[in-house]
This record gives C-alpha cells, sequence and structure tokens, in this order.
C-alpha cells in the first residue's frame, strides 16, 4: 500500500448527496477480483453514454480531472452495498482522498484499507470548499494526514477524524497483514513459549 502522509491536489468535484457503490463501481464490473483496470469504469453509467463514449459535461472527464488525487462529493458518500471494488476503482482512477461532509461505514473502513483516505468535513467548512473551488475550480487543497487537516485554497484549515490504527497504517504505507508482520518474531516467540508450556 502506498504510503500517505500529505498530498497537495487539484480537486475533481462531485457535490451529490448519496452516492452509492453501485454507482462508484457498477455491478457488472464486480467479476474480477484484480484491481486492474477498474479506474476506467469508475462513475462508468454517469460518465458514459450507452454508445461507451464519454459524456463531456461529466466531471472525470473534464481535462483538469486528470491527475487529480482529491475528489469533493456531498453527504453519505460510498452508501449501499459493500463492494471492496469501490475503493479499487476510485484508487486506479488516481484518487488518494475523498472528501465529503460523511461516509458510509463500511465504504470508510475499506477505503482506508486500500490507501484511499475518507476526509469528513463539518458542514461550514465542506460548504466553504465548494464555494472557493466553484470560484476557482483549478486551485489546490492540501490534505495533511500527520496534522488531521484539510487546508482550503484561502488558507483556512479544517480538521478531520481518523482512528489510530489506520492512521499509523496510511502513515507507514502498510496494509492490516504488513502490520502485523511487523510482529512476527514476537509472535513466533509466543508460540514456542505455548509449545513448551503444554
Amino acid at each position: 500500500m502506498a504510503q500517505f502522509t500529505s498530498l497537495r491536489s487539484r480537486v475533481v468535484l462531485l457535490p451529490v448527496n448519496d452516492i452509492d457503490t453501485d454507482q462508484i463501481i457498477p455491478a457488472r464490473y464486480l467479476k474480477t477480483t484484480d484491481k486492474t483496470g477498474l479506474g476506467a469504469n469508475l462513475f462508468a453509467d454517469w460518465r458514459y453514454a450507452a454508445d461507451g463514449t464519454p459524456r463531456p459535461e461529466f466531471p472525470l472527464n473534464a481535462a483538469r480531472a486528470q491527475g487529480a488525487a482529491v475528489l469533493l462529493a456531498g453527504d453519505n458518500f460510498g452508501c449501499g452495498s459493500s463492494r471492496e471494488h469501490a475503493p479499487w476503482a476510485l484508487t486506479g482512477f488516481g484518487f488518494r482522498a475523498v472528501v465529503a461532509r460523511s461516509f458510509a461505514d463500511i465504504f470508510g473502513n475499506n477505503a482506508l484499507k486500500n490507501g484511499l483516505l475518507p476526509v469528513a468535513l463539518d458542514e461550514a467548512t465542506h460548504a466553504a470548499l465548494l464555494r472557493q473551488l466553484a470560484a476557482q475550480p483549478e486551485a489546490e487543497v492540501t490534505v495533511d494526514l500527520v496534522t488531521q487537516s484539510l487546508t482550503l485554497p484561502d488558507g483556512s484549515k479544517g480538521a478531520f477524524a481518523i482512528d489510530a490504527f489506520s492512521r499509523t497504517c496510511l502513515l507507514e504505507g502498510v496494509d492490516e497483514l504488513g502490520y502485523i508482520r511487523r510482529f512476527a518474531d514476537l509472535i513466533e516467540e509466543h508460540e514456542r513459549r505455548q509449545a513448551q508450556a503444554l
């Protein structure tokens, strides 16, 4: 998993509430267990017309979306069914963070386990960010996991929460298994002592 400390990026605006996982990655793309290529199908039903051509009005199809690592959504992002393919598709497109008012619990957990940072902002900060980016679409934000803050284009900051374990894993660039493997020697020693005690 890629390490996450601080990120400065342009933002793709998709300020829609209740974006569910079937909109993020439609069910027909869930047959694979490989993450490769899922970014091309991110928001497929919104992003492409029936004939497969990109819809020019959809934010991910704008030239400025290319290379952007932050998505700004509305409230309750990632609701609906549990599918790990949703964060796979988001990271496959190039997003490292999603900013919203709130996240569905299962999506938030899946995102953190796959190196995607869910940043939940309070209502006032979220609204200010939307206003500033509407006025300056090319502006950048800074997402800092060390300080758990997001710096808006005008320099003001908003705080976000994250559990300590997920924060540690992201900062160190390890998943849960990678974290446990750091203690392999201690685990083996414990097992040896247990076997001897029998």
